[in-house]
């Protein structure tokens, strides 16, 4: 016999029993079987070219929030749900969204120069040259008409302050220029603000995303020296949503703040984002300091400080209007257990033609819902209920997914078992973020999921990326002994936020990418041509979006017992807190440490011969912070736990008695909100997860012990330690009458 042939049988022989024998968290075996075999039919009818082909269509034309293009294509998805079967409505929501009258950006001395704000057509790329498309702006940007002195400050980070502070430059009462990158585009303009600058302008350097990374688009994928991202500048650590409604759904009849000027998430300065061949003229008529080295980019000239005799006028004026905002809303009954509700989201609008950003997560998600809709057509019904979600208004400030929480905030926290988002997709690897007591849950899937370029499992693919970037020995040994995803804590960013940090939904956000980098984002670039050229030009990925999301509906909607793992959990928020006691430590060494420097006279940190910098200010003393509450509470947490499981799996061989016990498992995750809220930002109300106040999109765990640690406020730091201890232990209690 052919040896090959014999490896080949052999190989497919144990394949077929490793198939045959693997098991699903939450399944009997029969169960099991019968889910795979679910699957195997979900994913036949999974098409790369149909994906492919929504992206074309819902890209074709401009789609921003409250635009014909945004009903048009929230129509579009209506009555694709309908050919699929599914229930559909449009939930309209009336929200604030300021769009530009009056853009004006100028150089007044040394020399003049009147900015383009504006992105040329390509013959390239077709949709590039349409109407309707909104001009380059920072939505919620404050109206202002302001001259004054222009002052480089790198990213605009608080950091990047503190430096400028010790070389005696001070931006109060002066324009400042910003690039792109490091942090959210809002906390730039925020600490701008804080510092009593005038103005922000912001800029993407070539550096970061331009020609030092590649070929610029039409050629290659990065950004051409026109490009502009525009974006959000709302204060979204502060609260997500309408800014006029807040902790409320914008229905037509809400009570609204009076104006915008009195919202507290809207900023009090003009802030304008612009391309690099604009700030080309602008950085290079700077004098002053020359730039620190790791301030400096990559356009052709020396990179100065400014705050001398280069001046700038800022002049923005925007319409402050109410528009509509459409969710799709899409349901399949359950069979059995009808008020349960597996919710599945991605949202519809985009800054321009959005083919990337958001269409390419909403293809895949609509692939998956017609997939379901072809197993309904055979008689299947799915056990709980299915709830698909197309949100309008995430690219101004979450509005679609934020306003529709606050709307059913009740009936959410009392139905909802799992909302399972998505955004923007490309070509690359899995990244899946979200609740850690579904870490096992995540595991499982991605063992499941073809990888479509190497033709492993998603979950090898990643963990072989994880092993080849460790950085160092131990990092790649741990590595390699991992079997399992860790899943990233969540910030902000995408529609999940209002689900698990303000109503304590147990959330998951999925999508792949890492190859599929660029410069086309928020630009009239994220288009059809672009992204067919440089994200994933088989659609393949969307596939496996699709693959990937809907096994994760499927199985949370079918499974027996819910695959919660609180034991993941305590192990996360156990680590966390070792890494607060670990900071506050690191904190007191260091500062006395600097603190006997500055002394004696003796500490710089200037390594550049340009910089001539002032003594660093003796920073306070750290005191020592009581954690033991909050340890007290985690070893109760860790006993908690562990007897839950060996509930939990107790109810495994007797899941038809496993129906007031899976209530218990995903209204759980509410047992961690706060009853307050954060500090001076009580809409955000999880203990564990938020953005971060000065990060924005990137996330602070346990944030309101690390954000008081980090502003050394030690007595805000010693309530929160007590307040999060509280809510560990009414975890806890509340696994302890689970597990009974």
């Amino acid at each position: 016999m052919n040896k090959a042939f014999l490896i080949g049988g052999i190989l497919l022989i144990s394949a077929t029993i490793n198939a045959q024998t693997k098991t699903i968290t939450g399944f009997t075996t029969q169960g099991a079987a019968q889910q795979f075999l679910l699957e195997q039919n979900f994913d036949k009818n999974l098409s790369s070219s149909g994906i492919g082909n929504t992206i074309k269509e819902l890209s074709s034309r401009p789609h921003n929030l409250g635009s014909a293009g945004s009903k048009w294509v929230a129509e579009n998805i209506y009555n694709r749900y309908k050919s699929y079967g599914f229930d559909v409505r449009i939930d309209t929501y009336h929200v604030l969204f300021p769009t530009p009258k009056i853009r004006v950006l100028e150089m007044t001395s040394p020399s003049t120069y009147k900015a383009l704000l504006k992105e040329p057509a390509l013959k390239e790329d077709a949709t590039s040259g349409q109407a309707d498309q909104l001009p380059t702006y920072n939505a919620f940007s404050a109206d202002g008409d302001v001259t004054a002195e222009l002052v480089f400050v790198n990213y605009g980070l608080p950091e990047d302050y503190e430096l400028l502070e010790r070389m005696g430059i001070d931006v109060k009462g002066k324009i400042v220029i910003a690039k792109y990158g490091r942090s959210w585009r809002g906390i730039k303009p925020k600490v701008a603000q804080e510092h009593g600058a005038l103005g922000c302008i912001i800029y993407s350097d070539p550096m970061d995303d331009g020609y030092f990374q590649g070929d610029v688009y039409p050629k290659g994928a990065f950004k051409n020296e026109y490009g502009v991202q525009r974006g959000s500048v709302m204060d979204m650590p502060v609260y997500p949503g309408d800014p006029l409604t807040p902790g409320v759904g914008a229905t037509a009849n809400a009570q609204r703040i009076a104006s915008h000027n009195d919202a507290t998430n809207l900023l009090k300065i003009p802030v304008l984002p612009i391309s690099y061949h604009d700030a080309e003229p602008l950085l290079k008529a700077l004098d002053g300091a020359v730039a620190p080295d790791g301030w400096r980019g990559v356009l052709p000239f020396t990179y100065h400080i400014g705050a001398g005799k280069t001046k700038v006028h800022l002049k923005l004026e925007f319409n402050w209007d109410i528009v509509p905002c459409y969710d799709v809303i899409a349901t399949i009954k359950g069979s059995l257990y009808p008020d349960e509700w597996i919710i599945r989201g991605n949202h519809h609008d985009a800054w321009v033609n959005g083919a990337d950003d958001p269409i390419s997560g909403q293809a895949a998600l609509l692939e998956e819902a017609k997939s379901i809709g072809e197993l309904l057509k055979t008689g299947w019904r799915p056990k709980r209920t299915i709830v698909y979600c197309a949100w309008d208004g995430e690219e101004p400030a979450l509005l679609g997914s934020t306003e529709f929480a606050e709307d059913h905030a009740k009936e959410l926290q009392e139905k909802a078992v799992l909302y399972i988002n998505s955004d923007a997709n490309g070509r690359g690897f899995l990244g899946a973020g979200g609740s850690h007591a579904l870490e096992t849950f995540m595991t499982e899937v991605a063992r499941d999921v073809n990888d479509p370029q190497t033709n492993v499992s998603v979950l090898e693919r990643l963990r072989a990326q994880q092993i080849i970037n460790a950085s160092s020995a131990k990092a790649k040994q741990d590595a390699m002994q991992k079997t399992g995803i860790d899943l990233n804590a969540l910030g902000s960013g995408s529609d999940f936020s209002s689900f698990l940090q303000h109503l304590g939904v147990p959330s998951l956000d999925i999508g792949y990418g890492g190859e599929n980098n660029g410069g086309d984002y928020h630009s009239i670039y994220d288009s059809y041509d672009d992204y067919r050229r440089f994200k994933d030009p088989s659609f393949a990925y969307g596939v496996a979006l699709s693959t990937t999301a809907g096994h994760a509906a499927l199985r949370m909607a079918n499974a027996e017992v819910l695959p919660f793992d609180f034991r993941n959990l305590y192990k996360i928020i156990n680590g966390y807190t070792e890494e607060l006691i670990n900071l506050t430590n690191d904190m007191r060494d260091n500062t006395k440490t600097e603190n006997d420097i500055i002394r004696n006279n003796y500490y710089s940190v200037a390594t550049d011969t340009a910089l001539h910098l002032s003594m660093p200010k003796p920073k306070g003393e750290v005191p020592y912070l009581d954690f033991s509450s909050l340890q007290n509470a985690l070893l109760g947490l860790q006993i908690a736990t562990d007897n839950l499981w060996n509930k939990w799996n107790t109810m495994a061989g007797a899941p038809t008695t496993a129906d007031a016990f899976n209530r218990k498992l995903y209204q759980a995750e509410q047992q961690l909100l706060l009853t307050n809220g954060l500090p001076q930002r009580g809409w955000y109300r999880h203990a564990i997860y938020a953005p971060g106040l000065y990060t924005g999109y990137g996330v602070k765990t346990m944030p309101g012990i690390r954000e008081a640690i980090e502003q050394r406020d030690w007595k805000q730091a010693q309530q929160q330690i007590l307040l999060d201890a509280e809510v560990i232990n009414n975890l806890s209690n509340y696994l302890k009458e689970s597990a009974q």
